[in-house]
């Protein structure tokens, strides 16, 4: 099962969404730091390490962080692990990759969540950070996840979700579906980065319910599968290998 339905518009067909999706990161690779940290309001490192911490990321821990994009998640946990010599970090495209690295000095893997390049049982703690939308198939995906955590491994995944209600709906359709983009242009001057973050909206607005991602980690053979949110809108989906 695909995150979302094909956005025909990008991409016409599935098998064509990930050479898509690396194309549209990798424009918008230089300016995608600035651009998240005002489009949250600055409070995104904040976050992203007090939830590592709360899920329990602790110093010892090799971490796999999938599609790290530039190493927001991962340069947090580094904090925590006091080191990044035990951080991979693996994403699809170069142009994240390679802003990634100017972060911290970690091992760094040009691969897709789908197929993982790593071997069986490697990671004691596995993280993505608001990318799932982008991989081509929940199920492989998850399988890769199960297969890669070591016995007792966690899985953390930060996602943003569309609010059920339509108050909260039509906020989070003019933040993210016209105002970000909009502002992304004037400010960056991009036309890539401003595709980037209007391609955000439109698989925040099409993907599956909670219900379905929940349904799939456990399909996978993950345990302890649950769900917590942060004020309506931040999904955390956690997980468990046996």
């Amino acid at each position: 099962m695909m995150p979302h339905p094909t956005l025909a518009a990008r991409y016409p067909t599935p098998e064509a969404k990930p050479a898509f999706v690396n194309r549209l990161f990798d424009r918008g690779a230089r300016h995608y730091d600035t651009v998240v940290g005002w489009g949250f309001l600055g409070s995104g490192a904040a976050y992203r390490h007090r939830t590592l911490l709360q899920h329990g990321l602790m110093p010892g821990d090799h971490l796999l962080d999938v599609a790290c994009g530039t190493g927001l998640v991962a340069a947090e946990a580094a904090k925590i692990l006091r080191t990044a010599a035990h951080i991979t970090c693996l994403d699809p495209s170069a142009g994240m990759l390679d802003v990634a690295r100017t972060k911290l000095a970690a091992r760094f893997v040009l691969g897709r969540a789908e197929a993982l390049p790593l071997a069986d049982n490697s990671f004691d703690f596995l993280t993505m950070g608001y990318a799932l939308r982008h991989v081509t198939s929940l199920e492989e995906t998850f399988r890769e996840f199960h297969r890669v955590l070591k016995p007792g491994g966690k899985l953390l995944i930060l996602e943003v979700t569309k609010p059920a209600g339509r108050p909260g709906g039509f906020l989070f359709r003019l933040w993210f579906g016209r105002l970000y983009p909009w502002l992304t242009r004037l400010f960056t001057r991009s036309e890539g980065a401003s595709d980037m973050m209007f391609y955000y909206w439109e698989t925040m607005d099409a993907c599956v319910p909670p219900a379905t991602v929940l349904a799939a980690l456990a399909a996978a053979g993950l345990t302890a599968v649950r769900r917590d949110v942060v004020l309506g809108l931040f999904s955390e989906y956690t997980a468990v290998k046996a």
